[in-house]
């Protein structure tokens, strides 16, 4: 038999049950609440999309050039025996730049005088064979044959010594030809032949910049030489003075590519200006229509769905990203031009595509200012 004491030690109390009960549901109740899920929230890097420009500018480089360019050689061939100026001065009209061996010339300018003087003695001469005919016609000595042949050889004679004057002019000229001048006031840019080198009459000798008004000569491609009519307004900026800004106006468009480079030279005069050199490089900006409207958006932006591409625009109002289909014309340099499926103003998730869903919360500027470029502006 089993004493009452021995039964009662094995029974649990009334409050050991409650405890464990109690104890059961706290530890139900925290699987529960660890059960839930929390809802994710990821950051983004965003651009926006601005309005598409009605235009784009182009720019080209280029040097500073003389409107007026002089390639100088001598009008008569011969070896050159001076130089009197270098690359760099400065010339006025009259300057003699080079000389050329004349001693031939100095020779055929004495032969014109010795012709000369033998075609004046003959004028003489004729002269008064003339005369003399003329007396014994008048004293129907002579007949008028006579006298009219008398008066052909007068004339002949006269004709000889006005060919020889003029021989002996040019012979004086192309002694003059030996030096060679400057027409124009300017400066030397180059010189193309030296002493002791025989040049032919043209040859270039010395180059000279005239002074006046300067331009800058652009090559630009077929593609965008339409662009370029002669009095388009462009804007010329120089390397050596950030600050130096001027108007210039295209003045000569080539009429024909360049058969090595493919590109059109063009002109543009500029304003007179001291501050602006010979031989400076130049940038020519031109502002020109777009020829379809496009706006251009990073290279990371653009996702693909379904064999279609696309982008995820951020809904400002309630921080979401949602898929939407784009047009894309082509791929540059710096991303991708869209010509369909994005507005001014749309928020475009610009990293990250691959993590994004349909809905999914996000964190956009102006919540996580930390994570985006405020200054991505793309147009």
């Amino acid at each position: 038999m089993f004493s009452l004491k021995t039964v009662s030690n094995r029974m649990p109390s009334v409050a050991s049950l409650v405890l464990v009960g109690a104890i059961g549901i706290g530890l139900s109740a925290c699987s529960e609440e660890n059960a839930e899920v929390k809802e994710v929230i990821r950051p983004v890097k965003v651009v926006e999309i601005a309005r598409a420009d009605d235009t784009r500018k182009l720019d080209y480089s280029g040097s500073v050039k003389a409107r007026t360019e002089m390639n100088l050689g001598f009008r008569v061939a011969g070896k050159i025996t001076e130089r009197l100026v270098d690359i760099g001065d400065r010339v006025m009209p009259g300057d003699v730049l080079a000389r050329v061996d004349a001693t031939d010339y100095q020779l055929a300018v004495k032969t014109a005088e010795a012709n000369l003087a033998a075609a004046e003695r003959g004028v003489e001469t004729a002269d008064l064979a003339n005369k003399r005919a003329e007396q014994l016609f008048d004293k129907s000595v002579a007949p008028k044959s006579q006298l009219e042949q008398a008066a052909l050889s007068h004339d002949q004679a006269v004709s000889q010594r006005d060919a020889a004057l003029s021989a002996l002019d040019q012979a004086k000229n192309q002694v003059s030809y030996t030096e060679l001048k400057a027409g124009q006031s300017g400066i030397v840019t180059s010189i193309n032949a030296d002493i002791g080198q025989v040049v032919g009459s043209g040859s270039p000798v010395v180059t000279v910049a005239v002074d006046g008004e300067k331009e800058v000569q652009i090559a630009v491609p077929e593609n965008d030489i339409a662009d370029f009519k002669p009095g388009k307004t462009v804007k010329a900026s120089f390397w050596a003075d950030d600050g130096l800004v001027l108007d210039g106006k295209v003045r000569e468009v080539s009429g024909s590519a360049d058969q090595q480079s493919r590109t059109f030279a063009v002109r543009v005069s500029l304003p007179n200006d001291p501050r602006v050199l010979l031989g400076m490089t130049a940038t020519i900006e031109a502002d020109v229509n777009n020829g379809s409207s496009y706006v251009s958006i990073p290279l990371s932006a653009l996702a693909e769905k379904d064999g279609k591409q696309m982008v995820w625009t951020v809904d400002r109002d309630t921080a979401t990203v949602h898929g939407r289909a784009i047009k894309v014309a082509d791929f540059t340099g710096d991303g991708v031009h869209v010509t369909e499926g994005l507005d001014s103003g749309d928020l475009i998730v610009a990293a990250g595509t691959q993590f994004m869903s349909e809905n999914l919360k996000v964190k956009v500027p102006d919540q996580q200012s930390a994570l985006v470029d405020t200054d991505q502006t793309v147009r």
